[in-house]
């Protein structure tokens, strides 16, 4: 069983940043793929951005490349979401995942361990 932790949420200014981290424990590395999803009131979860814990692969939805960066720290068993140039239609509450399956890294279904959620909030 892999338990996650994220952090880092919170209020910001439209165009600043945040930075949210993922503390994952429990054999996270067997789950291979490290993901971050978002959910608002009235919408459907949705992906943002993943990475295996082995660095071969990352992805990001559109609505945030260029803007968000996605690494880990194996040693720290963490991983983290730089968000830059944050918009209003950021705002969501920002999960963390894990799943046994890195060529499926848009669907979570597939993500077997989630996270609490961290709330982020864009707005002036």
């Amino acid at each position: 069983q892999v338990q996650l932790v994220e952090s880092g949420g919170g209020l910001v200014q439209p165009g600043g940043s945040l930075r949210l981290s993922c503390a994952a424990s429990g054999r996270a590395f067997s789950r291979r793929l490290m993901g971050w999803f978002r959910q608002s009131p009235g919408k459907e979860r949705e992906f943002v951005a993943a990475v295996t814990w082995r660095g071969d692969l990352t992805d990001y939805a559109d609505s945030v490349k260029e803007r968000f960066i996605i690494s880990k720290d194996i040693a720290k068993n963490t991983v983290t979401l730089q968000m830059n140039s944050l918009k209003p239609e950021d705002t969501a509450v920002y999960y963390c995942a894990a799943s046994a399956y890195p060529d499926r890294t848009r669907e979570p279904r597939v993500y077997e361990s989630w996270g609490q959620g961290t709330q982020v909030t864009v707005s002036s």
